[in-house]
């Protein structure tokens, strides 16, 4: 059997089955985000498709296009998007415009490669935008409006169809896609930069706040220890906010890794929320992708594939792990439960509990003394 064949074949496979379970979940729930969850895997899916039926009977204009679309463009931008929405009503926002910014940011920067050379004044345009969006949604989350989440649709939404628009106008010359002599692995040399500049900046968006959601939750729900305080109280003088603001994710880091021995005795005490667990999986997923399509972009294209497919099992393993996403485990769209009735434990329960109690607290301009 071809590896080039089997491995992307099976990661196609199980991203759309993982579309598929999550779309089933969202018809009974009618979470936002595992909607957006479902997008993000069908496009996961199409683009390792269209992989697997290059590698069988070879590429075509119409797999390269579709496969860049799906695979290069949407998928992390809608993973990073159902992310959002989760933590919409956290102050998740502030490191999602971080996330923003510096996509667009690094957009602007890259600029001068030869790869992007004639793109014109479009890297400007992407930074100006990713700047206001990313400073919109701060102030969103600033005043605890939970519909920071929208701008962030707006972006990776606007992106979207700004890429369908780009790829429709694209005349590709002969033969219609580029591959790496070596591995086969396709490449994105035939694209202009104007259309190629939307991956760096979907991607760093979407990937970032996988990577960020999943620190942040697994902060949020693990048996803390808070070495450093810090508030993000609104109501506090501005320059306090701006200190605490800036102290942030160092005091998060500190707090989690002086947390960690807790959180071990938790987890084998049966007392950790399946939250904790589940990103940390979720992160991993979003992180090797990440690096394998880094590679790729830098010419070492030999771990492509191995990285898409570690990629999609732990992402879809972290999602099985989480209760709140999957408490009961059943073949989509039946009655048959393989896993049913799964409920976090009292300790467990009790730190999800003090989460929501803080959002309200969010909610109603009253904010608790620390950060949760």
């Amino acid at each position: 059997m071809n590896p080039a064949v089997v491995l992307p074949a099976l990661t196609s496979i199980l991203a759309l089955v993982f579309a598929l379970a999550l779309f089933d979940q969202w018809r009974e729930r009618r979470g936002g985000f595992q909607l957006i969850w479902t997008f993000g895997m069908v496009f996961y899916g199409v683009g390792a498709g269209c992989e697997a039926i290059a590698a069988a009977s070879g590429w075509n204009e119409t797999l390269y296009r579709t496969w860049y679309l799906t695979g290069a463009v949407w998928t992390a931008g809608w993973l990073g998007l159902g992310t959002a929405y989760l933590l919409g009503k956290t102050r998740f926002g502030y490191s999602f415009a971080l996330c923003l910014f510096l996509a667009g940011l690094f957009t602007f920067l890259i600029r001068t490669k030869p790869e992007y050379q004639g793109a014109g004044a479009l890297p400007l345009l992407y930074f100006i935008t990713a700047g206001l969006l990313a400073l919109a949604v701060a102030v969103e989350t600033y005043f605890s409006n939970d519909r920071w989440p929208l701008l962030a649709a707006a972006a990776v939404v606007g992106a979207t169809v700004l890429s369908v628009v780009l790829m429709v106008t694209t005349v590709l010359p002969p033969p219609g896609y580029a591959v790496d002599p070596v591995t086969g692995v396709p490449v994105a040399t035939l694209f202009p930069p104007q259309l190629r500049l939307l991956t760096p900046f979907m991607n760093i968006t979407g990937a970032f706040a996988l990577i960020l959601g999943a620190v942040f939750s697994t902060y949020v729900f693990m048996p803390k220890r808070r070495i450093l305080a810090f508030s993000l109280d609104p109501n506090q003088p501005g320059d306090e906010f701006l200190f605490n603001l800036f102290i942030a994710p160092v005091a998060i880091v500190v707090n989690l890794v002086a947390s960690l021995p807790g959180a071990v005795r938790a987890l084998f005490n049966g007392t950790i929320h399946s939250r904790v667990p589940a990103t940390i999986l979720i992160a991993v997923g979003a992180f090797i992708p990440t690096l394998t399509d880094s590679l790729n972009r830098f010419g070492a294209t030999e771990l492509f594939q191995l990285g898409k497919f570690l990629g999609v099992v732990f992402l879809f393993a972290g999602f099985l792990v989480s209760i709140e996403v999957f408490r009961d485990i059943r073949v989509p769209f039946t009655s048959i439960r393989l896993l049913a009735g799964r409920h976090e434990s009292p300790a467990a329960q009790s730190i999800a509990d003090d989460v929501a109690a803080a959002a309200r607290s969010r909610a109603a301009n009253q904010e608790p003394a620390e950060e949760h």
